[in-house]
């Protein structure tokens, strides 16, 4: 449990990858901090496509903080159900009392421990315990002896799914299996009903309806973000830090700098995908001077030779990577809807707000009925009072705006105006975050 995972928020973007691997880079390099960058969701196409041409990994899927029985369980030696008992006596006296029995195939056959030996005793021993000797019990096949009733966990479960049953059942070791039902180790009840948390850093995001599933079981140790406040409590201080640029990757790639670190290229270029990403190619009106010495950071550090981006300008690669992203028609709408999307609370309302990049604003008629279904159905499923997709070109810097059904009739103070075929005209507006949220905000509050 000395690892670290470093992840954004669910639905990633660009940004959210490429800073929770940059960053995650950062705490092995300059803090020696076992560090593993981790994803709370599907990779999004502009995503997926960034780290195939960088030749990278994506970082770990990990959907919930919750502990796993992985996390407790100790992998033991084995002995096979022929051998002499005395062999498990052995054993369970280095294990402190549990002996694993397992067949030749890798299949748990039995735990011997305390209570089996017990009940072994009374059955062999009877009424007339001086007719049988030590010796001859301790000859006995393992099997005859060992507990064939215990219960088996897979690895990958979560420990809280289970502990009704763990704390009825009479027994105080279980087996630990693979997804093959083979051994992996064995874990005891007092270690089930006290697990380690795992320790989790975020980035890209503070609000836990944005965060990884179950968030309140881990150990929280820092965020790391550039989004607005809507963090929750936590039980011990820890590092905070939320500033005003265009990406967390800037952020990261600062750092990086002020520690006179100088990123791996390829790793330089995912961050510099995350910044280009979530500023539009430095055109948002969210970007920043830092932003700006940022992404020339980052440049001189991935196109060099060597590198998968040889050759390319921040413009032309900037260009490809919107361009990976964009686009309606080769995706499912409610792909769409729920790729790139924030869950926020205001004034009493539950609502959401997805974004989809476009090259051009003329495709938007094809596909907005399947587009504003897949928006009710968000709505619907997720238990919210209203949800929006923006639409953006990317090209013209503009957006259409889609509401659900049935929205609140303070929404059509929204000073975006109506079409006929029932979308909002935005001209200008490109940023979620800082163009629309707030005007939302500011009617809901």
């Amino acid at each position: 449990m000395s690892k670290t995972f470093v992840i954004g928020h669910v639905n990633p973007d660009t940004d959210s990858i490429a800073s929770a691997m940059g960053y995650a880079w950062l705490l092995r390099e300059r803090d020696g901090v076992e560090a593993i960058a981790a994803r709370a969701g599907a990779l999004n196409p502009q995503t997926a496509w960034t780290l195939k041409r960088l030749e990278l990994d994506p970082p770990i899927l990990l959907t919930d903080a919750s502990p796993r029985f992985d996390s407790v369980m100790l992998r033991y030696d084995t002995i096979r159900p022929q051998a002499q008992l005395g062999a498990a006596w052995a054993l369970a006296s280095k294990t402190g009392g549990v002996a694993p029995i397992v067949d030749a195939d890798g299949k748990p056959f039995g735990l011997i421990n305390g209570l089996s030996l017990f009940k072994y005793f009374i059955e062999t021993l009877g009424p007339r315990p001086a007719e049988t000797t030590v010796r001859e019990m301790m000859s006995a096949p393992c099997k005859d002896a060992a507990d064939t009733s215990a219960a088996k966990f897979p690895a990958n479960a979560r420990i809280r799914d289970f502990l009704n049953r763990i704390l009825r059942d009479e027994t105080s070791d279980y087996w630990v299996i693979d997804e093959n039902g083979l051994y992996l180790g064995v874990a005891r009840q007092r270690d089930l009903l006290n697990p380690p948390r795992l320790k989790i850093i975020l980035v890209d995001h503070n609000e836990p309806r944005q965060s990884i599933g179950a968030l309140e079981e881990a150990e929280l140790l820092e965020v790391l973000d550039h989004h607005r406040l809507g963090n929750s409590h936590t039980h011990t201080p820890i590092r905070f830090t939320v500033d005003v640029v265009g990406s967390t990757s800037t952020l990261v790639s600062e750092m990086s700098a002020e520690a006179g670190l100088s990123m791996p290229p390829n790793l330089a270029g995912a961050l510099l995908a995350g910044l280009l990403s979530d500023t539009l190619i430095l055109a948002s009106p969210t970007v920043t001077l830092r932003d700006k010495s940022a992404a020339e950071r980052l440049a001189r550090w991935a196109f060099v030779g060597g590198s998968p981006l040889k050759g390319e300008t921040i413009e032309s690669f900037g260009t490809a990577l919107l361009a990976a992203g964009a686009g309606l028609s080769n995706r499912d709408p409610h792909e769409i809807v729920n790729t790139d999307i924030k869950q926020y609370e205001a004034g009493g309302f539950k609502f959401a707000i997805a974004q989809a990049e476009v090259t051009d604003l003329l495709q938007l008629a094809d596909h907005l009925i399947p587009l504003s279904k897949a928006l009710d159905d968000l709505k619907d499923k997720q238990g919210l009072d209203f949800a929006m997709l923006l639409v953006t070109d990317i090209v013209r810097g503009s957006s259409r705006l889609i509401l659900s059904s049935h929205a609140p009739l303070i929404l059509d103070d929204l000073p975006y105006p109506p079409l006929p075929d029932g979308t909002r005209h935005a001209p200008g507006v490109v940023s979620r975050k800082k163009q629309l949220l707030p005007v939302v905000l500011g009617l809901l509050e």
